[in-house]
Formats: structure tokens, sequence, C-alpha cells
């Protein structure tokens, strides 16, 4: 009993002064005599909690982030397969030619493997294709995020193309929103419908559930202005979807779910 009272007093003082960190100390030591209980700022004590996190970024980054997803409907057949740890590999194969372009910038530039095989109705035109390569697409991110334990969640990236300026922020939120600020001032890239850059990205968002802002500082040039939002699309997302060792195992949110 006078142990019990000796220890509460050392833990009151203690407590009192500020040594928050001392309190821990006496609280070990009462409960575990012989123990060696480190300080929580001591060598020892970092040491053991950086092997904590070391082990957990271990173990988040040996777990394989790749997802496939096929999608099939009445107006076209689409396979996605990605790899968020991948190099920047790129087969993209939709029947527009455009697109195939884009998604190799963000394949390229988000360090993320990416396979993309689909035949549409493009007799009546790119619009359903290239929407539903949008869905696929984000079905496949938000597969191989799973739960999104240990991800940074937020990317954002100010990416230049000559004359044009974009900014993309986005959060792996779980809460699909797009917000699109781009002035496009032709109607098409070759054969491209501009129109369709805003269905991609939608159909992206919503599949993916991600939040999603892309802004345009500057440019005139179509093809500059599309170029440098996929561009900033991807270097945001690599950004994003990186483990965050501190982190590792963890859900990035303070509610504890996303």
């Amino acid at each position: 009993m006078q142990d019990m009272k000796l220890w509460e007093c050392k833990i009151i003082w203690a407590l009192g002064i500020g040594h928050w960190e001392l309190s821990i100390s006496i609280i070990c030591s009462f409960l575990i005599p012989h123990a060696r209980c480190p300080m929580p700022h001591s060598p020892l004590f970092m040491q053991t909690t950086n092997r904590q996190l070391n082990s957990n970024y271990d173990q988040s980054a040996k777990t394989p982030r790749i997802a496939t997803v096929h999608r099939t409907t009445g107006e076209t057949n689409v396979q996605v397969t990605i790899n968020l740890d991948g190099r920047g590999t790129c087969t993209a194969a939709t029947g527009i030619p455009f697109l195939d372009h884009m998604l190799h910038q963000i394949a390229s530039h988000g360090l993320i493997d990416i396979d993309v095989q689909a035949k549409g109705d493009w007799e009546i035109d790119d619009h359903h294709t290239n929407e539903d390569v949008g869905i696929t697409l984000g079905q496949a991110f938000n597969q191989a995020l799973g739960d999104r334990k240990g991800i940074v969640r937020f990317g954002n990236f100010l990416a230049p193309l000559d004359e044009a300026l974009v900014q993309v922020a986005l959060d792996f939120s779980g809460r699909p929103h797009l917000s699109y600020g781009l002035q496009i001032p032709t109607q098409r890239v070759g054969t491209y419908d501009t129109q369709l850059v805003r269905e991609f990205f939608a159909a992206l968002v919503n599949h993916s559930q991600m939040t999603l802002h892309i802004r345009q500082l500057d440019g005139i040039n179509s093809h500059h202005i599309i170029e440098a939002t996929f561009k900033a699309f991807a270097r945001a997302t690599r950004l994003a979807v990186e483990i965050d060792p501190r982190r590792a195992g963890l859900i990035p949110s303070s509610k504890g779910v996303l």
C-alpha cells in the first residue's frame, strides 16, 4: 500500500511540473520493476518507434496494388489493368488516338503501369468509349487502392506546357466531386472532341471516389491545355497514392474511415 501511495505521489509530482514523459517512465517502472523503460524522446524509444514504422511501411510496400477491371456493355468492351507501384509503362488501344496519347501521360508522369484495351461503337462517335474508359480506369484505381491505408491521400501539381499552365488538386477521399475549370478554345484536337475531356474526368472521379479540382491558369492552344491537364493529374495522383511511412497501416483520416 505504501508503495502504491509513493507511486501515486511521484506521478502527481511529475505531472505537476509538466513532465509527462517522466510520468510514463514512473508508471512503466512501477508496473515492471526490472524493465528498461525508455523515455519517449530517448534514442531507445525512437529506435523502437522507427522499427515499428519501418515494419508497417515494409508490410504496406509489399502488398501489391494491382487491379484489373473488365466492363462490357451494349456499346463498349473495356479492360483496364493498373499497377500503382509501376514504372510508367503504358499500352493503350482505345480506338481513340488522342485518348491513347493522354493515357500515356498518366502512366509516364504518374509512374503507374497502365494497360487499356477497348472496343466501342466508334461508328457513332467516341463518346461512349471515352466515358467507359474513364469509368473502368476509375474502378481500377478504387480497387487497387483498397482501404487506402497508409496513402498520402492528397496530391497537388502545377504543370506548364509552353504557354499553357494547369493546376490539379485531388483527394482520394471516398467522396466523388469534380470541379472543372478548363476553357478549351477549339471544338476538336485532331479528331478528338474536346468536350470529352470533361466526360472522361467525370467518369474517372465518380468511380474512383476522388475529389478532383482542375484549374486552367493560362493557355490558348487546345492540345497544350489538355495535355498539361493530364500531366498535372498524373503527378498529383503519384503524390497522393504514395505510401507515407509515418502513416503506414493507418487510414489517412481523423475519422478513421474513408
